[in-house]
């Protein structure tokens, strides 16, 4: 290699480190936007779960101590001044509370209650149906919630409802209360009949159909 092109190709590289250090000058500044970006990211969602650790366990401690209450008047007390920081910690606390009022024996505050979660459209509606499904058994016996109680239990027997099986169930045992023996045992009979329905139900109804004089009707597929 001659002198002449060692020169050139020294110029050469001094051109690309002199625009190689522009582009840096120019740009750089998006690179470092981005590393900052990435690392606050990563700060920030550290900080928030720490926070979030920090308010369940607050919440927890808080639920805790209000049910070291020595009875459930007490309890109750002590859990409606308990508030959360999320919805779901709120339905939490409002579980417990109505769980407190209705052993303490205020039922139409517990059922108060279940029904403010059966209507928060900001919990999961799993909840909100347990909570709705709750405060209709807590009703039992009250004959002016009657009609009240079979719409809302009609509503929870739909097809895909998780807790199908257990409205069935409770409409039969309103028909009981009704003192429409009849009905009870055919719902009861639906309920032998359904695919969905546990062994454990099923044994209730076959005792339930039995007490109430009926016999019980073979499964379909069924032997013996």
């Amino acid at each position: 290699m001659s002198d002449s092109d060692s020169f050139i190709d020294e110029v050469t590289e001094e051109v690309r480190r002199d625009r190689l250090f522009a582009m840096f000058r120019r740009y750089g500044w998006i690179a470092a936007v981005a590393i900052v970006a990435i690392v606050g990211g990563a700060a920030y969602k550290e900080y928030s779960a720490a926070q979030n650790r920090q308010a369940a366990e607050a919440l927890g401690d808080s639920i805790t101590t209000a049910m070291q209450a020595n009875d459930a008047a007490g309890r109750a007390a002590e859990l409606s001044t308990v508030t959360a920081e999320s919805p779901g910690g709120n339905a939490v606390v409002e579980f417990s509370l109505a769980a407190a009022q209705a052993e303490a024996g205020n039922t139409s505050s517990a059922v108060a209650t279940l029904n403010a979660i059966a209507v928060n459209g900001e919990i999961p509606e799993i909840y909100r149906q347990i909570a709705s499904f709750k405060a209709l058994i807590l009703q039992a016996g009250d004959e002016s919630t009657i009609d009240e109680r079979r719409t809302g239990l009609q509503a929870l027997a739909q097809p895909g409802n998780p807790l199908r099986m257990l409205a069935e169930e409770q409409l039969a045992l309103l028909s009981l209360e009704q003192d429409d023996t009849e009905a009870a045992i055919a719902k009861y009979q639906e309920i032998l009949q359904d695919a969905e329905t546990t062994s454990d139900l099923k044994q209730r109804a076959t005792q339930a159909i039995v007490a109430l004089g009926g016999k019980p009707e073979a499964v379909p597929g069924s032997q013996g």
